[in-house]
């Protein structure tokens, strides 16, 4: 199986990344423990989405997709958390 998975920094909960694997687990301790050069400093992650496909060219589509200015606004309306908003009454 290939996994496009979507990652969200717990002590910087608006750092986000988006990608692709085919060991999910493996990959998300990589992350926590700081051997992505694009996501270390804003460690610990916690996962939010993963999608499974069987075949890695449409796994690596969907990630690219999610990358694309119309796949971020996708996500960020249907697939992330809505952000609580702290407005005063």
């Amino acid at each position: 199986m290939f996994f496009v998975y979507q990652l969200q920094s717990i002590e910087h909960p608006h750092e986000r990344y988006t990608g692709f694997t085919d060991n999910l687990e493996q990959r998300l301790a990589a992350h926590n423990n700081g051997q992505s050069k694009h996501t270390s400093k804003h460690r610990p992650w916690k996962l939010i989405n993963y999608f499974a496909f069987s075949d890695k060219q449409t796994a690596k589509a969907f990630e690219a997709y999610l990358k694309s200015g119309s796949g971020r606004a996708f996500a960020n309306k249907r697939l992330w958390p809505e952000e609580k908003s702290h407005s005063s009454l």
